[in-house]
């Protein structure tokens, strides 16, 4: 992966932003976001993008994509009334929740969201009850066991019943207009898109057999971020999945719906050591953010952070801990860092997915407060004036 998709910030902003605001503090560039929108835009031209919000629903992350053009993948009345507030129109978001809730679907009333997915013949019942002619897509399962995390054990039709559930939807009175499918999230390859697109061109030509015109291919999100020992080429990926594309659906209208890739290497965290002891011969090291706070993606995304400390030496092992009073709240056991003392600053690059959305004031501690870094950069780090000549 390039640089220009990645967003880290210097020793001296670091110790200059923590001086100033104090830790725990999280570093949002909305230039990387643009960046990392405009990349997926550039690589995938045919495709109409869906921010998933529940990854980071930071305002200034959702005004700054709905100022690009985006459209929003929403899971809740929650995030529906969050956007409609914003004064985004029902007609860029999806509900992409296949089990929707009452309220869900209320929301989706009153805003004007009608399009959404699902997997199951009772969410067919609530569907056209709660939102009549509403467009809907069939959410298929993918079998991908390489995906950091697999969202089909959970979600998705198998195949063998995909048609039946649409033209079941069909009759309900709804617009069964194609499918969906997620192949989990930080796939490293092509292979797995381009193995459910197989599958998804048989559904579309079984449908199309039934007398069904399917129109409209959502390839879900998924799309890899840097992270430590990872290796892949995502230019070549989304090369391979858009010639798909345009061989395979040329004249269908195609979703996708990006979470992680969108914020996620556009947020810094920087963090504080509040306590050092020793404990079975390793160094401990207790943290001003913890497991209820922003490391809440090591539990609810298996994410394994990178820490960089501003200081050298011999590295050792070492146990990484947060704040509260849970015995639970350990982030990292054995991890390689230099030795640290009270006061040292650390810094957590790439957290912005899945950290700050599950995070907690669990045991009376305050999240991370948000600053937006192109708001301060200039005043942090200025940039040198060129010389005058003549």
């Amino acid at each position: 992966m390039k640089k220009d998709i990645f967003f880290q910030l210097s020793q001296n902003a670091a110790e200059r932003l923590a001086e100033r605001f104090g830790t725990p503090l999280l570093v949002l560039s909305l230039e990387q976001i643009e960046k990392n929108y405009r990349f997926l835009k550039k690589h995938l031209p045919r495709v109409q993008l869906y921010y998933a919000i529940k990854a980071n629903p930071h305002q200034r992350i959702l005004e700054l994509l709905r100022d690009l053009g985006s459209c929003f993948d929403v899971a809740s009345d929650g995030e529906i009334r969050t956007l409609a507030a914003m004064g985004i129109d029902g007609e860029r978001l999806i509900y992409a929740n296949p089990i929707k809730t009452g309220g869900g679907l209320q929301a989706c009333c009153d805003v004007g969201v009608h399009k959404m997915t699902f997997d199951s013949e009772s969410e067919i019942v609530k569907m056209a009850q709660g939102c009549p002619g509403a467009t809907v897509l069939l959410r298929i399962r993918i079998d991908n066991s390489s995906a950091h995390v697999d969202l089909n054990k959970k979600f998705g039709v198998g195949r063998e019943r995909a048609v039946e559930l649409l033209q079941a939807a069909q009759a309900a009175g709804l617009d069964a207009a194609g499918v969906c499918f997620h192949v989990g999230s930080q796939t490293m390859s092509a292979d797995p898109y381009l193995n459910a697109l197989d599958l998804a061109r048989e559904i579309f030509e079984e449908a199309a057999a039934a007398g069904m015109q399917l129109r409209i291919l959502d390839i879900g999100g998924g799309f890899p971020i840097p992270e430590p020992k990872v290796r892949f080429n995502l230019k070549e990926m989304l090369k391979q999945i858009n010639a798909r594309l345009d061989e395979d659906f040329p004249n269908v209208e195609i979703w996708a719906e990006p979470g992680r890739f969108m914020c996620g290497t556009a947020v810094n965290l920087i963090t504080s050591v509040i306590g050092v002891t020793e404990r079975g011969g390793q160094p401990w090291y207790f943290l001003d953010d913890g497991l209820y706070g922003t490391f809440s993606g090591v539990i609810f995304d298996q994410w394994d952070f990178k820490l960089i400390s501003f200081k050298e030496g011999e590295e050792v092992e070492a146990t990484f801990a947060g704040p509260s009073c849970d015995s639970l709240d350990i982030m990292f056991r054995g991890k390689l860092t230099v030795r640290q003392e009270v006061g040292d600053l650390l810094l957590v690059p790439s957290c912005g997915a899945y950290t700050s959305a599950s995070a907690t004031t669990f045991n009376g501690f305050s999240k991370a407060n948000f600053i937006v870094w192109e708001d301060l950069k200039d005043e942090i780090e200025p940039q040198p004036q060129a010389a005058m000549v003549g």
